[in-house]
């Protein structure tokens, strides 16, 4: 133990030092993957809170990171891509202060006695930000386009919940038999596979936003500049200087616009925890992260705002790739890790050791948390560790263990976890496990085309239910990126996923995490938070736990 506590005061001493490479892109996936990260700087301010643009006042300064992916609905399936779509467009519903659903696009809704047709009545000055209506043809027309094969959108499978929707996008049925439906100009309808008590959450994530229909036919790639770009939402996309800044002004046809404080929003794109807070320090940024090593001088300063994140950063098996295909051997791997340590000494920032998968926050039936209802189900334990891959190498027949390597997409911080994690594992089984790094877009493809043997990878929810991350582990799901595949799992997500008994539907989502932790395909690490330091007068940014933040209600004076 003394020499693991001496490798974390280096390790810390390196991050000091260091000079920040790459963090990550979300909202799948990915604080990254999502994945995390918040908010722009403007080289042009002398002084926090003075700027361009609207008399120097109420202009707020962000970082996002990183280039969107893409402003398409269906195709920018990540933080990066989300965070700002979701302020410069609007779904049926919006997530409100508390976080539950409220009225957006649509101002009210019906619902069958069944609970599987929902019928929404848009708002009659709901426009685009070109003046065009918004229009129940354009869900239809979005929609389509999310569960078209052809878009080949990865957030496809979170509409599967629509009639016909899973059969249509995977080249077994066709748009005609989608359960959706302009009735007319402004009334669309939506028919469910099953009964879904949570879908009026589901519909608020950026992929069910409409789409001008009118606009899109006529360019394809409306969404890839700011002066083609069209906006339902409190802001407009002003410009965009591509992986340098994006400018987002308060849409004037926004439905609600008198509730729009901001006159601008200046994202800058620098993907450097160090540099983007050395930004915030010298007033060109509002909002920053808070890198490990300030976190014991800065976390309970006036200005850090602490909210709570579904979210969970974890590590892939491999488990067609040798040794992990034994799973005695990655219950071990997984033993071997001391969470507490690595939340403590290496993240810091309050955030907390994950022993589940389901982050805290949903509430059961009978009021629990569903983590407190779960229990721990992943503890570190070195002498069971030990024992059970010696008896996971017998099995297999090894008398020296394959080589492994854990690859990580570049960050200063995955790179400290990963040689923490490295150090213990060598520290608790005597492995010797190699590292590799590679930036985030190459490493993400690897991971999808099963490259790597033993990975980094994090979770954000994309809407408010366990069943979100449980079901990135059924066989063939494009979240799986394990190649682990089991028919009692799949089938407790698909009972969780039809379930109307919502109590016994609570059940089989407890089942269904009890064997992702019996069968241990992935090892959990931690929970995610969001920490953030804010300017004196930034006040009214909402994030989520469950969900993308909205600048609808901040306010910079």
């Amino acid at each position: 133990m003394k020499k693991f506590l001496v490798l974390l005061l280096a390790l810390l001493t390196v991050i000091v030092l260091a000079a920040c490479t790459a963090n990550e892109s979300a909202g799948e996936e990915e604080p990254d993957e999502g994945n995390d990260t918040e908010e722009t700087g403007d080289d042009s301010t002398d002084e926090a809170g003075e700027g361009d643009g609207a008399g120097g006042e109420n202009v707020l300064r962000l970082n996002n990171w990183e280039e969107p992916t893409s402003f398409n609905p269906s195709i920018g399936f990540d933080e990066n891509s989300w965070k700002p779509l979701n302020n410069l467009m609007e779904g049926l519903t919006r997530l409100g202060d508390d976080s539950t659903p409220e009225p957006a696009m649509a101002s009210d809704w019906d619902v069958s006695d069944d609970g599987t047709v929902y019928t929404f009545h848009l708002r009659e000055d709901a426009n685009w930000s070109n003046g065009d209506p918004v229009t129940a043809e354009d869900f239809v027309f979005a929609w389509q386009q999310l569960l078209d094969p052809e878009t080949g959108s990865p957030a496809a499978f979170l509409a599967y919940f629509v009639e016909g929707g899973e059969a249509f996008n995977s080249g077994e049925g066709s748009a005609e038999d989608l359960g959706v439906t302009a009735v007319d100009e402004k009334t669309f309808e939506v028919e469910l596979e099953d009964p879904t008590g949570f879908f009026l959450h589901v519909v608020t994530n950026p992929a069910f936003f409409p789409i001008n229909q009118e606009v899109a036919e006529e360019n394809p790639d409306w969404h890839a500049e700011a002066d083609s770009f069209v906006s339902n939402g409190p802001f407009t996309l002003e410009s965009w200087d591509h992986d340098s800044e994006m400018v987002f002004a308060k849409n004037e046809e926004y439905w609600d616009v008198d509730t729009v404080s901001l006159e601008e929003v200046h994202w800058a794109m620098v993907n450097d925890q160090n540099t983007q807070y050395q930004m915030f320090d010298t007033g060109d940024l509002d909002v920053a992260e808070i890198p490990a090593e300030l976190s014991d001088e800065l976390i309970d300063g006036d200005n850090v705002a602490i909210d709570e994140m579904g979210g969970l950063e974890f590590f892939r098996f491999n488990v067609e790739e040798e040794p992990f295909q034994n799973k005695k051997i990655r219950h071990a791997f997984a033993l071997a890790v001391n969470r507490q340590e690595v939340t403590d000494f290496v993240v810091k920032n309050e955030v907390e050791p994950a022993y589940g998968f389901v982050s805290p926050g949903f509430t059961t039936p009978s009021g629990e948390d569903f983590r407190d209802a779960n229990g721990d189900l992943v503890v570190s334990d070195p002498e069971e560790a030990t024992r059970l891959l010696e008896e996971g190498m017998e099995e297999e027949g090894y008398d020296e263990l394959p080589e492994v390597t854990l690859s990580y997409n570049t960050d200063d911080l995955n790179k400290a976890i990963a040689e923490t994690m490295q150090s213990m594992i060598s520290e608790n089984l005597g492995v010797d496990v190699t590292l590799e790094n590679t930036e985030w877009n190459v490493f993400l493809e690897d991971q999808k085309n099963l490259e790597h043997q033993f990975s980094r990878s994090s979770f954000l929810f994309d809407y408010g239910d366990p069943v979100n991350f449980l079901e990135s582990f059924i066989t063939d799901s494009s979240m799986n990126r394990t190649d682990w595949s089991n028919e009692e799992y799949d089938q407790l997500i698909a009972d969780a996923k039809s379930e109307e008994d919502e109590e016994r539907r609570w059940e089989y989502m407890y089942e269904a995490e009890q064997l992702l932790a019996e069968e241990m395909p992935i090892l959990p690490l931690r929970y995610y938070n969001q920490v953030f330091v804010e300017a004196d007068g930034v006040s009214g940014i909402v994030r989520h736990p469950v969900g993308y933040f909205d600048l609808k209600y901040a306010e910079k004076e």
